[in-house]
């Protein structure tokens, strides 16, 4: 596998929405908004990490990680996510490339840490894992995970930005 991950760029915008909504298109448990929501971060300016996987000069997978807020006040985490994989490439170590690159970015940002919502099955081989104390409203608790990179797991509800929330 011959694979470069990278920051994304302005000539990639195009192409990573076409990947994402691709990627999320037959999802059983998807809002199918997700290239939205990618794009609605990038415009507002609350796109921390962009990170695109190259093969032979095409995307073929991106992921997105944004500020979150947490009601107990604790500062410097992250959500990570939409995470997408062409189809025809999903099974082969991309998404787990990008989410590794993603979190040592976080890391070298300082980011105290990440939360997501997705498969624990999934999820918890990089770390991550439900703690009790910590929710996102309206959804059910085990899908929701976190991993601190520095003291612990805040308790709270988390709040992504209200770019979440695009549906165009």
């Amino acid at each position: 596998m011959n694979i470069l991950i990278r920051n994304e760029q302005p000539e990639d915008i195009d192409s990573i929405t076409q990947l994402t909504e691709a990627a999320f298109e037959h999802t059983e448990h998807s809002s199918h908004t997700e290239q939205f929501i990618v794009n609605a971060l990038r415009n507002a300016e609350q796109l921390s990490i962009s990170l695109v996987a190259v093969e032979n000069g095409e995307i073929i997978g991106h992921v997105a990680v944004s500020p979150v807020t947490v009601s107990s006040g604790a500062r410097g985490w992250y959500g990570l996510g939409p995470i997408s994989v062409r189809p025809d490439r999903q099974g082969q170590g991309i998404g787990a490339a990008l989410m590794n690159a993603a979190l040592d970015a976080l890391r070298q940002m300082g980011a105290a840490g990440c939360v997501l919502l997705g498969d624990p099955g999934y999820y918890g081989r990089f770390g991550f894992k439900a703690h009790p104390g910590l929710e996102l409203p309206g959804v059910p608790a085990e899908y929701f995970q976190a991993l601190a990179f520095a003291g612990e797991v805040p308790t709270g509800t988390v709040k992504y930005h209200p770019a979440f929330d695009a549906t165009c």
